[in-house]
């Protein structure tokens, strides 16, 4: 493959001009294996790319590593093994998630991506609040969301459950398809090709058949893939890394493990986005200040007492204003701590702490 097979265009070249003076070759990575090393395609081929030092420590102090989709500069050692992996290209989009744990971390799943598949099994009934839960992420990345309900040849009436989810998420593309018979593959593919390469996203939890949706669209076997359970319809994290692969018509395929859940990350504008609707319905109301509870005038309670809102999404949105209203006062920016005044002067002189801090002596 060539640079220009996996996305590259001028102005990516524009970006990566001042390190290009610097005798680096663009990169982009296509595979993370562990937290210093990942598989990145130049332009004459895959090499394994290690973190150089310098980038490695200031990554690890705002917490921010490179991601798969990730368009990287690279310098080649003298023995023609190993590349060292020098900076990240700013990123035009990225789907993000806050990480597992107490902390409030940025977890970065796919970058320049233009485009996030949801992809949902239809056998197991659909969840609306999950489905939108994840639509609030993919409208917050950047890019084009759309929802794909899986596994249709072991629900009793897929069209039923997709007409359910077309009414709860409006304006968003929702497709019913099966790896197994290849149901609705042709249609899918026909929405998400378009002008030059294009770069997907397949996000979903574990058991959905993400694996096996790509090992359709590819019409070969590039991923492993297993059985859910039996007993509780659970998957088995068949999917361990995330990885980009070359599929058909320019599309490049990004391969994600299962997610159990999905913390919401920066999802201000997403949520916007998603709930657009609710958000011009109360411009409407009588009151400025309008709950949506009580308040005569309302248009929000209007709307859900003629039909014009489903309750299930109004209770969503309310869900993920809460949830919101909580995040912001304990999420920490990654990115902004390297932009700090002294930040990287303070790093020189030693005066960083483990968690990219600057001590009060250092700015």
């Amino acid at each position: 493959m060539t640079l220009a097979d996996l996305g590259w265009d001028d102005r990516w070249a524009t970006d990566f001009a001042p390190y290009a003076a610097l005798g680096w070759e663009p990169a982009r990575v296509v595979c993370e294996l562990r937290r210093k090393f990942y598989a990145v395609q130049l332009a004459d081929g895959e090499a394994l790319a290690e973190c150089a030092a310098g980038y490695f420590h200031e990554a690890r102090e705002v917490e921010q590593f490179p991601a798969v989709g990730d368009w990287v500069a690279v310098s080649r050692r003298p023995d023609g093994g190993r590349v060292d992996l020098r900076a990240v290209l700013p990123r035009r989009t990225k789907f993000s998630r806050r990480a597992a744990g107490t902390e409030s971390i940025e977890q970065i799943v796919a970058a320049n991506v233009q485009a996030v598949l949801l992809v949902g099994s239809i056998d197991r009934g659909v969840n609306p609040q999950r489905l939108q839960r994840f639509l609030v992420a993919a409208r917050a990345s950047g890019a084009t969301p759309v929802i794909v309900l899986n596994k249709a040849d072991a629900a009793a009436d897929p069209e039923a459950e997709a007409e359910v989810v077309r009414g709860l998420i409006p304006g968003v593309g929702v497709f019913v398809t099966s790896a197994r018979t290849r149901r609705g593959l042709k249609a899918l593919l026909s929405a998400l090709v378009g002008p030059g390469p294009r770069t997907l996203a397949f996000i979903g939890s574990s058991g959905v058949g993400k694996s096996s949706l790509i090992n359709a669209l590819m019409k070969e076997r590039a991923l492993p893939t297993a059985e859910v359970r039996e007993k509780d319809g659970k998957g088995r994290h068949t999917t361990t890394r995330r990885e980009l692969l070359a599929g058909p018509e320019g599309l490049l395929l990004i391969d994600t493990p299962g997610m159990r859940e999905l913390q919401l990350w920066e999802f201000d504008e997403g949520l916007e986005q998603a709930f657009g609707d609710i958000i011009a319905l109360a411009t409407r109301c009588r009151f400025g200040r309008c709950t949506h509870e009580t308040e005569a005038g309302c248009a929000v309670q209007e709307a859900l007492q003629t039909g014009l809102l489903a309750p299930e999404r109004w209770v969503s949105y309310r869900k993920l204003r809460s949830e919101q209203a909580a995040a912001q006062p304990r999420q920490r920016k990654p990115s902004a701590l390297a932009s700090k005044p002294g930040w990287r002067r303070a790093q020189a002189d030693g005066a960083v702490t483990g968690r990219g801090r600057i001590r009060p002596e250092a700015d």
